[in-house]
């Protein structure tokens, strides 16, 4: 949950990183608020700029996610994809979504 508790930049550069997760504490305030949107735009340009991927947390609206695609993050996770589910129920989406592309 990079931004949040004990993430640092330095860990960025101290482990070997190859993925993080922005906290849904940025991604609640998108699109409206401004500061939110520059925080994960930054966050996303550093992570390609080293490398890493990025996987923003707590997507639950269709808005939200147009706007993590405008700042270039392009996986997410939350309740717009899916809520929690058992492996059954993994296996089942990954069908259903594999047939719809």
């Amino acid at each position: 949950d990079f931004g949040t508790g004990y993430s640092s930049l330095s860990y960025l550069k101290r482990f070997p990183v190859d993925l993080i997760k922005i906290d849904r504490t940025f991604i609640e305030g998108l699109p409206a608020q401004t500061g939110d949107a520059a925080l994960v735009k930054a966050i996303v340009t550093i992570a390609r700029e080293l490398g890493i991927q990025v996987v923003a947390e707590g997507v639950e609206t269709e808005s939200q996610l147009a706007s993590l695609k405008d700042l270039g993050c392009h996986e997410a996770q939350g309740y717009l994809i899916s809520r929690p589910i058992n492996s059954l129920g993994i296996n089942r989406l990954l069908r259903t979504r594999r047939l719809a592309s």
